[in-house]
């Protein structure tokens, strides 16, 4: 992989949970697992909208590409500086890239009409 391409930052944590003391219930938190240099594509737009508790909500996806590493994996998130902190699931990968040149995933943002992340 061309290390040219990789211009922007990217945050990756990894889901922590934890016991409720009082209640027994499950505190998740997210923990950083590595801040790196990555490549990242907008997928072209389509119709990609669905309605889902009578609100509208349009699927952004992003592709990500990092340099190859195995410590990613889909459990995880991604938040890309763009130039706000935007967060991101990973719904498929990550996949290796050639001869484990690098890695790619495809990355979700979810937002509604009215703006807010769900």
């Amino acid at each position: 992989m061309n290390p040219g391409t990789l211009n922007e930052r990217c945050r990756i944590e990894r889901k922590q949970a934890t016991q409720d003391a009082n209640y027994g219930t499950e505190i998740v938190t997210w923990v950083l697992l590595a801040e790196r240099w990555c490549n990242v594509q907008d997928v072209l737009p389509s119709r990609s909208e669905s309605v889902k508790q009578g609100l509208e909500v349009a699927h952004n996806k992003t592709r990500l590409r990092l340099r190859y590493c195995t410590d990613v994996d889909s459990s995880m998130r991604v938040i890309l500086y763009r130039p706000a902190a935007d967060i991101y699931e990973i719904i498929a990968g990550p996949a290796v890239i050639g001869n484990k040149d690098g890695i790619e995933m495809m990355l979700e943002r979810l937002s509604s009409s009215s703006g807010q992340a769900l």
